[in-house]
């Protein structure tokens, strides 16, 4: 299934659909050599958006919840990607230690994501125990899920620079815990133990601006090989920090880059003859999960649409991106949809799209009342279709996707790297 694109804009898209497709070899050893170099995130998931102008990231998790949102047939990949990514990590390794969100115990659709992550590891040839950073869980604890299984959560346990559960002591500790709320001390200075994703992922630390920083580098680059204009899957940005939006001077100065950055996307909409009115996002540096997120059309509606946010979410943007506006025009039954690329390692694994039916083109669709479809990106069955339409075959469109969400996995690793505490500097 391709969703349908609502716009006569397809042109673009469609061009870069079928350059890639006709330079998948060139593109692959691409990727091949610039694994060879760098070391992909553990996992990642990405969203995407597609204007039929342009496809570009707009977010990219290292930390991913959602796994059940994918379809079954996602789960042989995903076993495959997980003995590839521990192999290379702990090769003897025998116990896996999981830990989620402290929302374990009470969010049944996030159980779901940890059960799946449970199974494919399980599969995977390990032996998986779920620990929690939640204080409130003293005892083996058992959390019941929608099919009628269960999952058990533990306390737990640190002996010295060991991390693990009573009679469990785990090669590598997977974290599935975007760390917003802070690090716990737990998780720090552990030794001869793997901790996955490190602790520097986390948003205590991590800043988007960094990513798509990283990205930019990496967009231009595969420009290059394609010979393309890397705006068609980059999105404009700038940082701002130190902001307090109750204070006039902080107001001026996004208002002030919001209208720059609104500028420089009319020029190259005139460029490309796009009959659009461009708009920005205003995002948290850190990531909030979709919240406090501000759309405009144009830097005067700053003041009002952040005065409607209230005093907490106001206070989220004192470290802001300026961030060029993509819109979706991919429809799912009639709702707005963008597609969310997951992946394990350097593969890609599955995806889906977030379907929001009361949300527009221009809004963020990660909110309440979202849905979401699955979708197989790989499979034997589905591999590129070569002299087809650009835009018709549902193969070709993700394994674009693909692509596109690879380049942003590959800027978290050089992210990673440029923002390793432990990394060594030369001069």
């Amino acid at each position: 299934m391709v969703p349908h694109l609502i716009t006569a804009l397809t042109g673009p898209i469609n061009e870069l659909e079928q350059r890639i497709l006709e330079s998948m070899p060139a593109i692959e050893r691409w990727f091949r050599l610039e694994w060879m170099e760098h070391t992909p995130p553990f996992y990642s998931s990405v969203d995407l958006r597609n204007a039929g102008f342009k496809l570009a990231p707009v977010d990219t998790n290292l930390f991913p919840g959602g796994f059940n949102n994918l379809t079954p047939a996602m789960l042989p990949l995903a076993v495959q990607a997980a003995m590839a990514a521990i192999e290379k990590i702990c090769p003897e390794a025998k116990n896996l230690l999981l830990v989620p969100e402290n929302r374990a115990r009470t969010n049944s659709f996030y159980l779901s994501n940890i059960a799946t992550l449970v199974r494919v590891f399980s599969q995977a040839g390990l032996n998986v125990r779920l620990g929690t950073l939640d204080q409130a869980v003293t005892e083996p604890t058992q959390l019941d899920l929608p099919d009628g299984s269960h999952l058990t959560l533990e306390p737990l346990l640190r002996n010295r620079g060991r991390l693990g559960l009573k009679d469990f002591d785990p090669c590598t500790i997977l974290v599935n815990n975007d760390l917003s709320a802070g690090i716990p001390r737990v998780l720090e200075h552990l030794h001869e133990q793997y901790l996955l994703p490190p602790l520097h992922a986390g948003w205590t630390l991590r800043r988007k601006h960094q990513h798509f920083r990283a990205y930019e580098e990496v967009a231009k680059k595969f420009s290059k090989l394609m010979g393309m204009d890397p705006w068609l899957i980059n999105p404009g940005f700038t940082h701002l920090d130190g902001l307090d939006l109750a204070d006039g001077s902080s107001m001026d100065a996004l208002q002030t880059q919001a209208d720059a950055m609104l500028t420089k996307v009319r020029r190259k909409y005139k460029e490309y003859g796009i009959q659009e009115k461009p708009f920005v996002a205003i995002k948290p540096d850190a990531g909030t999960g979709g919240k406090s997120i501000v759309m405009v059309r144009d830097a005067k509606d700053l003041p009002e649409k952040i005065a409607a946010l209230g005093p907490d979410a106001q206070a989220a943007l004192s470290e802001v991106i300026v961030q060029e506006g993509v819109p979706t025009y991919e429809r799912v039954h009639d709702a707005m949809a963008e597609p969310v690329v997951y992946m394990m390692d350097r593969y890609v694994v599955g995806g889906f799209y977030r379907v929001h039916a009361d949300r527009g083109s221009d809004e963020s669709l990660k909110a309440p009342g979202s849905s979401f479809v699955p979708l197989a990106f790989a499979e034997s069955s589905q591999l590129p279709r070569f002299g087809e339409k650009p835009g018709v075959s549902a193969p070709n469109r993700f394994y674009m996707y693909g692509v596109i969400a690879r380049l942003a996995m590959l800027a978290a690793s050089y992210e990673l790297e440029a923002t390793d505490p432990d990394a060594e500097v030369y001069e």
